[in-house]
């Protein structure tokens, strides 16, 4: 059984939520069945959005100071619980002695699983403008819809104001609207391309809608390589 390492920290709900999906999703009768993981909660990792977006501090040198501790603590595959920085993964595989598995990648996998050719995608400013989900879903077939300027607002504002703020309750009025006009565009699913989002449907009582859960599906992926299947089957 191989060891999983996650590149944690971006942000730390998050990947205590990934860890949780694995631990969940592994078939095990015993402790000592379930996959050996090392996390690194690097919270010192800069804001991957204002990197892309706004010439911030690029995250990579930090990202990569997590990724040779993890190889250290014995990580044989490596996972990252951050939509925005799959921007960097390029970047990051010279510097890796172990396989990175590409959540964006596994996510494809996933829609085409489940037919889908019309997407709606709820991500940061710097997924959406980078192109990171869009060079990957749409040269296979899938159009990739994004919500107008004042759906975008609330989808950072429940990030950033949100999740990653604490906040226990927030008002979702102005984001449903947003959903809703992705559906009424054709939106098949909605993709939580931020991995704060998961945890805004389950936390902000955003039921209703039929979405594909890039964290979940990245969880699945860890888990079928710690077992020893190759990832994507």
């Amino acid at each position: 059984m191989k060891t999983i390492g996650i590149l944690g920290g971006m942000g730390p709900l998050a990947t205590v939520d990934l860890f949780r999906r694995i631990v969940e999703g592994t078939d095990a009768a015993s402790d000592r069945e379930h996959i050996p993981m090392v996390i690194d909660n690097n919270t010192a990792i800069p804001d991957r959005t204002q990197a892309i977006l706004h010439g911030g501090e690029s995250p990579v040198p930090q990202m990569v100071r997590s990724a040779v501790r993890l190889e250290a603590m014995g990580a044989d595959v490596l996972i990252m619980p951050c939509n925005t920085a799959h921007f960097f993964y390029d970047a990051l595989q010279p510097f890796l002695g172990v396989p990175m598995l590409h959540m964006i990648r596994e996510t494809l996998e996933e829609a085409r699983r489940r037919g889908v050719r019309r997407a709606g995608l709820l991500a940061t400013d710097g997924t959406c403008q980078s192109g990171v989900y869009h060079r990957v879903f749409e040269p296979a077939g899938v159009t990739l819809l994004t919500p107008d300027e004042a759906g975008q607002r609330e989808v950072m504002r429940v990030i950033y104001e949100g999740v990653k703020a604490g906040r226990a309750a927030f008002d979702t009025r102005a984001l449903r609207r947003a959903l809703d006009a992705l559906t009424a565009q054709g939106a098949q699913t909605l993709i939580l391309g931020c991995t704060e989002l998961p945890l805004a449907f389950a936390r902000y009582d955003l039921a209703g809608y039929e979405t594909l859960n890039p964290t979940e599906v990245l969880a699945r992926a860890a888990i079928r390589e710690a077992m020893g299947a190759p990832a994507g089957r």
